[in-house]
């Protein structure tokens, strides 16, 4: 279905209203997949935060001069969509990571991770970062790790320095 000027003009606003300001977005390839694992992984992108659309090529390279995806024109080729997140890209490339194991015919891109374009190897590493939550679980590990040993410590003190005391009074009752 050939697209009229018009149709091309809003999609080309759209995309660029769309991707302003996006700080996190991948580019994937979709070649082979079905309508169901589309509207699954539209729904799994939605539950990380994120958004997915799929891309006219031609249009999006006009609409990502405009905005901070103009590193990703390069790798509009063939049949393309956009998963983009404004907060978390760690939990998105997860998502996505996720399901190109279900449906391997996923073919990543290339993305971008706070402004910084990354390669397609990238987004697989990028999965692979502990949550947000494991993270501050671990350092509020570390953290309560030495005042816990300390607190054990001062309570093993106690009890050697009352056996300490009971026979240095033994001891002075005996001589």
């Amino acid at each position: 279905m050939a697209l009229t000027r018009e149709t091309k003009a809003e999609l080309l606003a759209n995309y660029q209203s769309d991707m302003a300001g996006v700080p996190h977005a991948f580019l994937v390839g979709f070649s082979g997949i079905t309508v169901g694992q589309v509207d699954d992984l539209r729904r799994r992108v939605r539950t990380a935060g994120g958004g997915y659309s799929v891309v006219k090529n031609r249009i999006a390279k006009l609409a990502f001069e405009d905005t901070g995806l103009g590193a990703l024109s390069e790798h509009l080729t063939g049949p393309t969509a956009i998963a983009y997140s404004e907060n978390d890209p760690v939990g998105l490339a997860r998502t996505l990571t996720e399901f190109a194991k279900d449906v391997p015919v996923i073919e990543f891109k290339a993305g971008l991770v706070d402004g910084q374009a990354v390669s397609a190897d990238a987004i697989q590493k990028i999965a692979n970062i502990p949550s947000r939550e494991a993270l501050v679980a671990k350092l509020l590990f570390l953290l309560q790790s030495p005042i816990a040993r300390l607190v054990r410590g001062l309570g093993d003190v106690t009890p050697q320095f009352l056996r300490t005391l009971n026979e240095i009074a033994s001891q002075k009752e005996e001589g």
